[in-house]
């Protein structure tokens, strides 16, 4: 019943524009300017968080072929293609983005994250010494963090781990790089304490939930810590915990636990049951 009001709505809006000349027209032109500025943008951020890598790569390629000025799609493109695991591309197309006159500093910064993950550790140093001090981001000294980290500068690495857990409101994986750091330097209360910390924040975080049983393991402490885990997950920690306490050793202690992650897990256990073969044999042996 509703779509002959619509339908008037229409045509009055139509004969309106007409009746106008041409301003009439120009408004209308606009009108669908703007309409299209809309949708190419919401399309842009589909194509950024939820569509397939490869096809936002694509897309990408061929707006910038279209629309070569356009600084948004440039920075699409290196996102999209960082997101396609492409990152030697990615970093060319950071590079391009972040030197550009209408570049930002968190450019720059995605230009330095697009380095890190290319290995190229010191150049992503340089092009964060150009950014100003005063430009402070949870995405710039998580970044800072870490490559105070493969520096061994580790007053600097806290440092800059605290200020990035203090920008965010999701710190749980800065608090797990944080932990793997204080694991790394033989720190392991301070890395037990901040793994701790990161399941605090995200409870499902298993890569933290993990590195929590290698901090406890490397204390000798193979029990299991009283977090939310499922079935699976907590065979796959006691076989994390087996194999600390073997390589520490700890043999019998392992052997026990190699088959308690076997039967704790819902399913059969290739890894675990091939681990405690290759050690029977070699006790045997």
């Amino acid at each position: 019943m509703r779509h002959p009001t619509i339908l008037k709505l229409c045509l009055a809006g139509t004969l309106l524009l007409a009746g106008c000349g041409e301003n009439g027209s120009s408004a209308a032109r606009k009108a669908l300017r703007d309409v299209n500025a809309i949708d190419e943008t919401n399309l842009n951020d589909v194509m950024l968080t939820v569509a397939d890598p490869k096809e936002a790569v694509a897309y990408f390629r061929r707006a910038t072929a279209e629309k070569p000025d356009r600084i948004d799609l440039r920075r699409g493109l290196a996102k999209s293609l960082i997101r396609a695991g492409l990152v030697a591309e990615g970093v060319k197309a950071w590079e391009q983005v972040a030197t550009s006159p209408e570049a930002t500093n968190d450019d720059k910064v995605e230009w330095a994250d697009a380095l890190i993950r290319n290995g190229e550790w010191k150049k992503a140093e340089a092009v964060l010494d150009q950014i100003p001090p005063t430009h402070e981001t949870y995405k710039r000294y998580r970044l800072e963090a870490m490559i105070a980290d493969s520096n061994k500068e580790w007053k600097k690495a806290d440092s800059f781990y605290e200020i990035a857990a203090g920008l965010t409101t999701k710190p749980a994986s800065v608090y797990n790089n944080w932990g793997f750091s204080k694991l790394t330097r033989g720190d392991y209360k301070g890395a037990e304490r901040l793994f701790n910390q990161a399941l605090t924040y995200d409870r499902s975080l298993f890569t933290a939930k993990n590195n929590l049983v290698l901090a406890r393991a490397k204390q000798r402490n193979y029990q299991l810590p009283v977090i939310p885990m499922t079935q699976t997950e907590r065979a796959e920690l006691l076989y994390t915990a087996a194999l600390a306490a073997i390589k520490q050793g700890d043999v019998t202690i392992g052997k026990g636990l190699l088959k308690e992650a076997i039967d704790t897990h819902p399913q059969h256990f290739e890894a675990a049951v091939r681990s405690l073969r290759a050690l029977e044999n070699n006790v045997t042996n």
